[in-house]
């Protein structure tokens, strides 16, 4: 960086007002600072101070070079005056190097357990400075004993001198300091290893010393902290990564930027654009005012290193610095052909399509002879972006393949406002089980929801699970439900999942569930996480925690709080109907709040979840019944008031909740309890889910079931639960024909669809009769009775497929050729 003396305009009246703009900005800044420093007042002074040094340094000081306009010319003229204090004012100026050197870190230690990294690794921190990263990476990893070298490479040697003291006083012997130009830097210079692979794989061909294979890799993390702004000649440094990096390695930077959604918005690979836009104003302002001190925020900075490099996270955050949004973003990265060969990508894709893997797609012959063309849109954008010589999309750079790659631009997506309905799921496990009987050859699709379905299933161990919501956020729970397992201990699952809370969540997400998760999903919870599991808790957020949030308003105002939990804790049926009745059941079977709030159609839809056309068939059926005449006067708010008592009542008085209805205790309490939870947070189910191929068969699409089963092979799919999901399509569209006949094509003779449906026969039950289904009514809700612990749907249906329409088809082909060859003959 450069003094502002250097640039400002000499106009003297101008002069006085940027310069008492700037002190008074700087002047209150130290005012907070002083106020939230710690109650020493050695301290408190101190940071005073060294906040001066840094004002006088970059604002007041006069360029003093030598005027060769030489790089490090400029940087030694900037920083030797503030080297001594230079760490002490960066804190909050350089927001997201404790999170970067944490996702690293992360990723460095799953890697080393899945036996990718094999060997000590070593690690080159450009643009390194005074050594402030590696000091602080040892909150995350003990560095002496976990690297066998850390190259700290910096430009300015009054920064390096800070560094090497550093170190000396750790005693910190595996730590290298360079004064190098980074473009220039050459591990095969300092590691033996590195001179070793280098001769090898060169085999004395001439290489110029800047080519891309002038060294010949070893480091298995490279970082830039704050660094990439301020190097004029990027490209070249970008472009030496590539030589510096072992084939597993981790590649992690931290830098400002601005950038206007125009320049990515077609981009597949950049692993997510939440926050990624900075308004005009912001563009404007900050690339302005940092150019003044030679740092640099075009845009270009961070595209060039997603176009060189897979993308495995993205962040994009604000730092509240000054009072104002100061954008920054972490990017973690790896080499762009890992997993990227047309090999591997095919035999991943067969596991998303259920086709037997045959060949990899040769790009320039076609497809190998007798090859079945059966491709996830996953494969075909992967396939575009190696014809262009782009990386590949981010999901296919993660560390597990259980999220299949979307396009979470299209409309199908964002209409959902990064947003989740269900917090829990809202189907019987139990009752699914029983039904089902799943067996370890089986093959099922299911719609996500809140997750809670799919491991439950995935208790049971099918060959494969195919997780399917169009909604991202429901899949971006359940991708954090299964990193959790795989990386959390009993404790701090059931802190997430059971109590709702997790009081560090924010670390958690990051020191241990970020390598288990996609770029997308790890936005998503680091943007959300932290209101969803802090404040109120889990199952108080998304669309239905609306609906808890109301009950629990409303027994508040009705004085009825303790009366709820006395019912939660009740610890026999009789105790719970005993309260049930004397107190609960007239709030809530209340006409008037029927009619005023679950009768209402926008909070139906917005707070549980229910669409116009189920709403639909639960008045046909209400109008339909024989003594609808002796209720009262027809209508919506009436046909759902005898829809929730046939509901609550029942259940109530069949079904301990403090015991064995986890589900309505939830909705109560807004968390589980020790006795009363789902099975996937027993501590049993916890030892299976955390085996390290408890995961392997499960694939998470994001997109409608019929487009994900269209490109399904023909007759693998055994199970398919579509919930309620039958409910939502309109009586006189196609939609439901449409996805009738795409699951008779992907499923196997016999294989069965379970379904639920608010009606008590659905008006497509008929369809699925006439498109090579038979069907059978498993459990009906009559007055009185509970289907299940849930008891919300008032039919359960299983559909088994006996007709294959595809077969069907074809032997109607041949008996019209037939007949049309007789007519022919005259026969």
């Amino acid at each position: 960086m450069l003094g502002i003396s250097a640039v400002i305009p000499r106009d003297p009246l101008q002069m006085v007002t940027i310069a008492l703009w700037i002190l008074g900005v700087f002047l209150t800044s130290v005012f907070l600072i002083a106020l939230n420093s710690k109650k020493d007042p050695t301290e408190a002074t101190d940071a005073i101070k060294a906040y001066f040094r840094f004002f006088y340094a970059c604002f007041v000081k006069p360029h003093t070079g030598d005027g060769t306009g030489s790089q490090q010319d400029a940087l030694e003229s900037f920083y030797k005056a503030q080297a001594e204090v230079y760490d002490a004012t960066r804190s909050r100026l350089l927001h997201g190097r404790k999170d970067l050197l944490g996702l690293v870190a992360a990723q460095l230690e799953h890697r080393t357990k899945a036996g990718l990294i094999n060997n000590k690794p070593v690690w080159v921190d450009i643009g390194g400075g005074t050594g402030h990263n590696v000091e602080q990476m040892f909150a995350f990893i003990p560095v002496p004993e976990f690297f066998k070298a850390v190259y700290v490479v910096d430009l300015s040697p009054s920064l390096c001198e800070m560094a090497r003291k550093r170190f000396e006083r750790l005693g910190w012997s595996n730590v290298k300091v360079v004064c190098q130009d980074a473009r220039a830097f050459r591990l095969h210079e300092h590691e033996q290893e590195a001179r070793q692979r280098k001769e090898v794989v060169l085999k004395g061909q001439p290489v110029r010393d800047l080519d891309e294979n002038a060294d010949a890799g070893g480091a298995e993390l490279v970082t830039m902290s704050y660094a990439l702004s301020m190097i004029p000649e990027f490209y070249p440094v970008i472009d030496s990564i590539s030589s510096l990096i072992s084939p597993n390695a981790v590649i992690g930077v931290c830098d400002f930027y601005v950038q206007n959604k125009v320049d990515y918005q077609s981009r597949n690979y950049t692993g997510g654009v939440i926050d990624r836009h900075c308004m005009w104003i912001s563009r404007v302002f900050w690339r302005t005012w940092f150019e003044i001190d030679r740092v640099n925020l075009e845009a270009a900075r961070r595209d060039y290193l997603e176009y060189r490099f897979g993308t495995i996270l993205g962040v994009n955050a604000r730092n509240h610095f000054f009072g104002v949004r100061l954008p920054y973003y972490i990017w973690i990265g790896c080499s762009k052909d890992s997993g990227a060969s047309t090999t591997r990508l095919a035999e991943i894709d067969a596991a998303a399509t259920e086709s037997p893997y045959l060949s990899a797609l040769d790009l320039r012959t076609g497809p190998t002879p007798g090859d079945v063309e059966i491709r996830s849109k996953a494969y075909e954008s992967a396939i575009v972006n190696l014809q262009s010589s782009l990386p590949l999309p981010a999901t296919w750079y993660q560390n597990h393949h259980w999220r299949i790659h979307h396009d979470e631009s299209l409309p199908k997506h964002v209409r959902f406002n990064n947003k989740y309905i269900y917090a829990f799921t809202w189907e019987d496990s139990r009752a699914d089980a029983r039904i089902l009987r799943v067996r370890p050859d089986d093959v099922v699709l299911a719609i996500t929801s809140a997750g809670d379905n799919i491991l439950s299933f995935a208790l049971e161990k099918p060959r494969r699970i195919h997780a399917v919501d169009l909604n991202p956020s429901q899949n971006h729970l359940l991708e954090l439900k299964v990193a959790a397992f795989t990386a959390l201990g009993y404790s701090d699952v059931w802190k997430l999942f059971g109590e709702g809370k997790h009081e560090s969540f924010r670390d958690v997400l990051i020191n241990k569930l970020s390598p288990h998760m996609s770029s997308l999903a790890f936005q998503f919870w680091l943007q959300n996480g932290s209101s969803s599991f802090t404040k109120n808790g889990l199952y108080y957020s998304g669309g239905s925690g609306h609906a808890l949030h109301l009950v629990g308003w409303l027994f508040k105002v009705l004085g009825l709080s303790e009366e709820v939990k006395k019912l939660c804790a009740a610890p026999t049926l009789n105790e719970q109907r005993e309260i049930w009745q004397k107190s609960i059941r007239k709030v809530l079977h209340s006409r008037i709040l029927t009619w005023a709030v679950i009768g209402n159609e926008k909070w139906l839809w917005k707070a549980l979840g229910v669409p116009p056309a189920q709403r639909n068939i639960i008045e046909q059926d209400y109008v339909h019944q024989d003594d609808a005449s002796k209720i009262g006067v027809i209508g919506s708010g009436q046909a759902i008031y005898e829809y929730v008592l046939n509901t609550f009542e029942p259940v109530v008085n069949t079904t301990l909740m403090s015991d064995d209805n986890h589900y309505y205790l939830l909705c109560l309490q807004g968390k589980y309890s020790r006795k009363s939870h789902p099975e996937y947070l027993t501590p049993k189910a916890h030892i299976k889910l955390s085996r390290p191929d408890a995961f392997d068969g499960l694939r998470i699409h994001t997109d409608e079931i019929s487009e994900v089963i269209t490109r399904m092979r023909p007759g693998t799919l055994t199970i398919v639960v579509v919930m309620d999901s039958m409910d939502w399509f309109p009586p006189n569209g196609q939609h439901a024909v449409r996805q009738i006949r795409a699951l008779n094509r992907a499923m196997k003779l016999k294989g069965r669809v379970l379904l639920r449906s608010a009606g008590m026969k659905p008006w497509y039950i008929e369809k699925f009769q006439e498109l090579g289904f038979t069907t059978k009514r498993v459990a009906a809700r009559l007055p009185g009775t509970c289907i299940d612990r849930v008891n919300m749907y008032a039919s359960t249906w299983i559909c088994t497929k006996d007709i294959s329409l595809e077969q069907e088809d074809v032997k109607r082909g041949l008996r019209k050729a037939s007949y049309s060859s007789l007519e022919q003959l005259n026969i």
